[in-house]
């Protein structure tokens, strides 16, 4: 389970510090919605470990995860920026995800060509991010958080830009990791996505 409890932020100069409370099982698809500026990316940053918190606690199955350095805890993200390396092929940032010195053994190198295939992008391992479009970028974004195969995924408007086809395949990707036990965190604007993924919604 993750437990989110009395968790307080507030940036330089903010009069009102957030304060976060919820909590989700394993399983299950968590949505948070809100409107610009309500914290929901704040939100997610605090979870990921990028922003450090005035007091309260994050924990996973019983254990806290506050002072953990991002690397160290049970999660994978995928934020609106898609943080794609671009000097590195697309196999290659999607490698970094299952191993960070990029020392795929040849059954990951398959799974990342399957994954690929199964994202419609079936034949791009070797270009580079430049040469993506913003939803193909998306993708692979998505794709590398899900081969990670960690139990928490983070996702900050993962289906943004995405036309129809694209949008309803990365949904059905995403039902089968809850379907396989991921918890997921989802902060989404779109009402279609919060109603096809998410058990539960937390209104910021």
């Amino acid at each position: 389970m993750l437990e989110v409890q009395n968790l307080v932020f507030a940036y330089p100069g903010q009069e009102t510090p957030w304060n976060f409370q919820f909590s989700a099982e394993p399983g299950h698809c968590i949505a948070i919605h809100g409107a610009s500026g309500s914290g929901k990316s704040t939100l997610m940053n605090l979870l990921a470990g990028f922003l450090e918190p005035q007091s309260g606690d994050i924990l996973w199955q019983g254990k806290s995860l506050r002072h953990a350095a991002p690397w160290q805890r049970p999660m994978t993200s995928v934020f609106q920026e898609h943080n794609l390396f671009e000097h590195l092929s697309v196999t290659a940032n999607i490698g970094l995800g299952i191993h960070p010195g990029l020392k795929l053994a040849p059954e990951d190198t398959q799974a990342i060509e399957r994954g690929l295939d199964s994202v419609g992008l079936s034949g791009f391992g070797q270009r580079l991010p430049s040469d993506l479009s913003g939803g193909q970028r998306q993708r692979v974004a998505l794709l590398r958080a899900i081969l990670r195969k960690q139990p928490l995924m983070l996702l900050d408007e993962p289906l943004t830009g995405l036309d129809r086809e694209a949008r309803d395949l990365l949904r059905q990707l995403l039902l089968q990791q809850k379907a396989q036990g991921a918890l997921i965190v989802l902060a989404s604007h779109d009402e279609e996505d919060r109603r096809i993924l998410a058990d539960s919604v937390c209104t910021l």
